[in-house]
């Protein structure tokens, strides 16, 4: 496992012969291209490939028909220090979830460090340090975006406001700390809004020492930008009392691998039902007690495209574009302007379904050909989902 500067320049690069290119917006989920070009990093063209510029490029890569959608965004994890798993004691975790597909991680707090400091000047120093770290650490190239300081009783506005200045963007789950009360949290919730720091809030019941329930009327109260793991991690609010935060908030609706997998269909299915699928965005909540899912988010969008019955290019777009659009992020989107972050899939081997979409609809994840951040390779032929019928090539140019 190694660390990919992020200042690296990708050159020009030419994506041809793409079978299937998912957009990662749910309103048209599905392009009309089968070419992108990339220079240093960033998408400048996506279209057909006579209406492309493909000439001379410092690496081509001929998807075979195969299919190209934006890199999964992991909505919800916990980390700590490099890519190291105290939860687990396990290394490389970050690495591995690259290989599923995942290219950007955020943080819902760095609550598994040993020791965690929960007086308020330690717990500012270790947001601070957490957002450097990862700022300048990408383990095998994943953006993650950490600093996420978990709420503590005595915080005040000007906490808020120093957090922000040192370049902190995140809370950490509500109410992992000891503010639960829907009230209290309210009032910061606002004040880190105010300085541009984006807000989750823990739903259902308890996950690590030192938390506790948290329901529907302190979601509602608190009013927090993102319903963190609305379907419970690990225990889940009653599926009415979900149905109702779906309704009733408008905030983001965050479903989670390890949750109640019951109550995740059912919250999909209100967003769907209340005609609002774009607030749906998905995580894992790894690592935890039940360990590290580098396949999380893959093995999400299968099961709600086959048990939810929703159809597996909008729920990709779940785990894309609305985690792009709710958390303010350049990536998640296959357009010009934005990063060029994209997974390579195509069906598993043998799978029942013919196609990517219709074998994901019954339930199988994909193949991952190739992952690409920043328009650089980071990994080709996945070590970790099964076998694609199908993977891209690489030919290096002259460009």
């Amino acid at each position: 496992m190694a660390d990919i500067a992020a200042a690296t320049k990708s050159g020009k690069v030419v994506i041809r012969n793409v079978g299937l290119m998912l957009s990662g917006d749910i309103d048209r989920p599905i392009l009309d291209a089968d070419t992108i070009v990339v220079h240093d990093g960033v998408i400048t063209a996506v279209g057909r490939e006579k209406d492309c510029d493909i000439a001379q490029p410092k690496l081509e890569v001929d998807c075979r028909r195969t299919s190209v959608a934006p890199g999964l965004i992991d909505s919800h994890v916990h980390p700590v220090f490099g890519d190291w798993t105290p939860r687990q004691n396990q290394l490389g975790w970050i690495d591995s979830t690259m290989n599923g597909g995942v290219t950007t991680m955020i943080s819902a707090g760095e609550v598994h460090l040993p020791g965690r400091p929960k007086d308020i000047v330690g717990l500012k120093a270790l947001a601070i340090t957490a957002q450097r770290a990862f700022d300048n650490f990408r383990p095998g190239g994943v953006k993650v975006l950490a600093g996420a300081p978990v709420l503590e009783k005595g915080m005040v506005e000007s906490d808020f406001a120093e957090l922000a200045a040192a370049g902190v963007k995140l809370l950490g789950e509500v109410g992992l700390g000891s503010v639960k009360a829907g009230a209290e949290a309210k009032t910061m919730v606002a004040w880190a809004r105010r300085h541009g720091i984006q807000s989750t809030i823990h739903t259902g019941g308890p996950s690590i020492p030192g938390s506790g329930l948290i329901d529907k009327d302190v979601v509602l109260e608190a009013d927090a930008d993102i319903i963190g793991h609305i379907n419970g991690g690990h225990t889940a609010l009653p599926e009415a009392h979900v149905c109702e935060l779906c309704e009733k908030s408008a905030r983001a609706i965050e479903i989670v691998h390890n949750g109640n997998e019951r109550v995740a269909i059912a919250a999909a299915r209100a967003a769907l039902q209340l005609k609002c699928p774009h607030r749906v965005i998905l995580g894992t909540d790894g690592p935890a007690g039940s360990g590290v899912q580098p396949l999380g988010i893959l093995r999400l969008v299968a099961l709600l495209s086959s048990l939810a019955g929703i159809p597996a290019e909008l729920v990709f777009c779940f785990a894309t574009g609305n985690t792009a659009r709710q958390r303010k992020l350049n990536c998640g989107l296959i357009e010009v302007g934005r990063d060029a972050d994209f997974v390579f899939m195509d069906r598993a081997q043998h799978s029942a379904g013919r196609t990517l979409l219709e074998s994901v609809q019954l339930g199988d994840i994909p193949g991952i050909g190739l992952v690409m951040i920043d328009g650089i390779v980071r990994c080709q032929r996945s070590r970790n989902t099964p076998p694609a019928h199908e993977v891209p090539v690489c030919r290096e140019g002259h460009g």
